[in-house]
């Protein structure tokens, strides 16, 4: 049985639109799936994929007639993993500007750092584009039910919410291991032209240790023995690849406020995990608390990035080491979320913060956390 995305309603209804559908993600989150639930049932669907060599030299010279002649009376072209299709962007330009009133292209990228920077400029006002991450809580529940899924908790810390590994139990470790390999290391070098790998991987160890934790670009570089722009250039490659995603300090005027930290979290609880090959039991690790807290706000982000303009989320902390763990800024409406993984802890917001910003206050804990996540 197909477990249910919650992003099919938004691209069902933009469906025969005047405008491409992108879809972007990392490698086995779920594109291809969803693209067959969403047109198996369909008779005027045509399906390409650039893993198809038939396919990527149809697109070796791109001109309307040919692609009229190619879709024929058909309403949707379908193009899978179009990061493979060289200058993709202005090859769908072409069709799209030509051929919009009588099909509509729905394509899909596992490599957003190539895809995106091919599509975004050509394609600029053509498209609608969604993002695609591993399952959430709120998507297990729905194909579950709550019960099960708060049940699951650590096995969710422990490996995450990639499909097949949801879907194969008993294989985790072997199905994390492959991922991890491809989607951190594979695609990045082949795309990028990674020239330090072992720089690469050891920053990707590095940030992977230190989940939850302020990481300053200089320590980065003397810990990964690398200048600042080869660390800034391999960070930005691991967000666009959908690997993991920063959240920036939250500040306005308070003096002692810091305004330019930044830390770092992963996607996936599993892939973090697989990277440093910690897979202990919840009751045995050390670092529950902080991989606790980037389940949580993992979980957050797939719910309010993609709808976010701008940054979703931040962590507020002062020079003082007061801190706030996540903090969402709605125009003038600000919430605080408070993360601890044991529920007998008291969590309190530092007085400073609750003066300054009269926050909504969330306190999340394994006893309650799903009120947060559903």
């Amino acid at each position: 049985m197909i477990i249910q995305r919650s992003i099919k309603p938004g691209i069902e209804e933009k469906l025969l639109s005047e405008k491409a559908i992108v879809i972007f993600g990392a490698r086995q989150v779920g594109k291809t799936t969803l693209l067959h639930d969403l047109f198996d049932k369909r008779s005027d669907v045509i399906w390409l994929s650039g893993d198809d060599t038939e396919t990527i030299a149809l697109f070796e010279n791109v001109t309307a007639q040919k692609f009229n002649s190619v879709v024929g009376k058909n309403k949707i072209l379908v193009v899978d993993e179009a990061q493979r299709i060289h200058n993709i962007g202005l090859k769908l330009k072409i069709i799209h500007d030509n051929l919009k009133s009588k099909f509509q292209i729905v394509a899909t990228g596992s490599s957003s750092f190539d895809l995106a920077n091919e599509i975004n400029e050509p394609m600029t006002g053509r498209k609608w584009t969604y993002k695609m991450f591993p399952l959430s809580f709120a998507e297990m529940v729905n194909h579950t039910n709550l019960v099960e899924e708060r049940m699951n908790l650590e096995n969710r810390l422990l490996y995450g919410y990639y499909p097949d590994v949801v879907q194969n139990p008993g294989n985790e470790r072997e199905i994390l291991s492959a991922l991890a390999n491809d989607n951190l290391y594979k695609d990045i070098f082949k795309w990028e032209n990674i020239k330090k790998p072992l720089v690469f991987e050891k920053l990707v160890k590095a940030l992977a240790m230190q989940i939850g934790s302020q990481v300053s670009i200089n320590e980065l570089s003397n810990l990964c023995a690398a200048d600042n722009k080869t660390i800034e250039r391999y960070i930005r490659l691991l967000e666009q690849s959908f690997t993991i995603f920063r959240l920036g300090s939250f500040s306005t005027n308070l003096r002692n406020e810091l305004k330019s930290s930044e830390k770092y979290y992963f996607y996936d609880a599993g892939i973090r995990n697989a990277v440093i090959g910690a897979f202990e039991p919840v009751g045995q690790r050390q670092d529950i608390g902080h991989l606790f807290e980037n389940f949580i706000i993992a979980e957050l982000a797939k719910h309010l990035m993609p709808a976010a303009v701008g940054t979703f989320g931040y962590f507020w902390r002062t020079t003082a080491q007061q801190e706030v763990d996540f903090v969402t800024a709605s125009g003038t409406r600000i919430t605080a979320y408070e993360i601890k993984w044991n529920p007998n802890v008291k969590a309190r917001l530092p007085k400073t913060f609750v003066d300054k910003y009269n926050p909504a206050i969330n306190v999340i804990n394994r006893e309650n956390f799903h009120e947060a996540l559903v």
